[in-house]
Formats: structure tokens, C-alpha cells, sequence
């Protein structure tokens, strides 16, 4: 079997919205993708999306921190496109039933400024479709699936000005249901917040893709990935940064 990557960007896409992420990859006869095979079905997804109307809002990193690869067994990173159609405001209910296997990620991001430098840091909740088919999941699988995105509920303020230099000293904290199930450095993953959005950088100049001006960029948790169920309620802090909190509905 060849790859088509139009024909399974397609494919993954009419999967997205069926909340059946992924199925290519349960297929014992899959062709073999290439990384870079696997980002430009994540590049074809994105442009069938734009034109259906749901423009790019920026970038997420993943696989980074110590608690994502630890749990996926594989070391990024990794980025993925994110969507104006997914950004939610603090205290957004969340329907369960609209996502595949709901889980959500606490982790820092930033807003760009107008010349796409840091701007503004501030915690979110990611959200995730956290399916993966593979016997054994492969970064290609993660990256083709846009790195499980699926949403990021933000805070009610756009953050606390920060250039990207000084350091982000506190603890990033998950709770759900009023008990904290993870707790860590704010700048645990590698090279911290601005050490992600500077990798970013270089990742999409491959590609031949920019950060823009006043694009959202999710820069990866140095905690763990968490499923959710109907009646949760998730917050997460950032010491001073702020509070960001959903709940989840059947």
C-alpha cells in the first residue's frame, strides 16, 4: 500500500470529527511514515481546515517534559497545530462525549507580541484525544495525529507580561476535583518556556512555516497526562501567573 498523504489527511480529518481519531494507524498494513511524511499530513490537516474556516490560533510542543515521556515511552519534541474553533475561557463547561477519551494536560504558554517575540505567560489545560492504535505508538503516530491536540481552555486575562529572560520561579499545579494529582517546577521542561518557543522556531523554519504576531504557543508540562470524567472539575495554577479551571459534563 502507498501513502496518498492528501488521501490520509483527509481520512485523519473526517476521523477527528468523528471522535474515532486515528484508525490508519490500527491497520496491520499501513504504509510506513516517515516523520516528516507524518508533519505534512499534520501541514494537509491544517489547510482543510483553514478552508473549512477554522484558521491556525498557533503551536503546541509536546513530549518534552519528563512525565509525558515517561508515560508514552517516547522523547520529543514534537509540535502540533492549534485552532481558534478549540481556545474555551476559564470556567467553560467541556462535554465528555465530544472528545475520545477526554484528557487534559496542565502546562505554561505564551502569547506572542506584535514582532512574534514572548509577550505573556500564562497557564492553560490542554486538552487531548488520548488515543493512541499503534501495538506500539510511534512519535510518527503522535505527530500525525497533531500530538493528541483537541483544545486549551485559557485564562480570563491574557497573563502576566514576561520577555522570555527572567525566570518563571513557582510551581505549576494540577487539581481535579479539588485534590492536586501533580504539582512541579513552572520551568521544568527543558530550557523552560522560552527554551520550547525557541526550538519552535528553528522546527518551522524546516518546514517553512513562522511564528506570527499574537499567536498562542502551548509550551509543554513538565506533569503527567490525565483522563477526565463527566462532573471533573480541573484547575490549574501558576503561583502568580494565575488560574485556569473547567469542568467537564457528560
Amino acid at each position: 500500500m502507498s501513502l496518498s498523504v492528501r488521501g490520509l489527511a483527509a481520512r485523519q480529518l473526517a476521523d477527528y470529527r468523528a471522535r474515532t481519531p486515528g484508525t490508519f494507524f490500527a491497520e496491520e498494513d499501513q504504509p510506513r511514515l516517515t516523520l516528516d511524511d507524518a508533519y505534512a499530513v499534520q501541514a494537509e490537516v491544517a489547510g482543510l481546515r483553514g478552508a473549512g474556516g477554522e484558521p491556525v490560533a498557533g503551536y503546541k510542543v509536546g513530549a518534552t517534559g519528563p512525565g509525558t515521556r515517561k508515560q508514552f515511552g517516547m522523547d520529543g519534541p514534537v509540535r502540533g497545530f492549534l485552532y481558534d474553533t478549540e481556545l474555551h475561557p476559564s470556567g467553560a463547561t467541556l462535554s465528555h462525549a465530544s472528545y475520545a477519551n477526554l484528557a487534559i494536560e496542565g502546562e505554561l504558554a505564551v502569547r506572542l507580541g506584535d514582532d512574534a517575540e514572548i509577550a505573556r505567560v500564562f497557564p492553560v489545560i490542554e486538552l487531548h484525544n488520548y488515543v493512541l492504535r499503534s501495538e506500539t505508538p510511534t512519535l510518527q503516530e503522535l505527530v500525525a495525529n497533531g500530538g493528541l491536540h483537541a483544545g486549551v481552555v485559557l485564562p480570563a486575562t491574557d497573563g502576566t507580561e514576561w520577555g522570555g529572560e527572567e525566570p518563571l520561579d513557582g510551581v505549576l499545579r494540577v487539581e481535579i476535583n479539588g485534590r492536586t494529582v501533580e504539582e512541579g517546577s513552572m520551568s521544568g521542561v527543558p530550557g523552560g518556556p522560552a527554551g520550547s518557543v525557541q526550538w519552535l522556531r528553528g522546527h518551522l523554519e524546516v518546514y517553512g512555516l513562522t511564528l506570527r504576531p499574537r499567536q498562542l504557543v502551548l509550551t509543554g508540562t513538565p506533569l503527567g497526562l490525565y483522563p477526565v470524567r463527566p462532573d471533573d472539575i480541573v484547575r490549574v495554577t501558576a503561583g502568580r501567573l494565575g488560574t485556569v479551571e473547567a469542568t467537564v459534563v457528560p
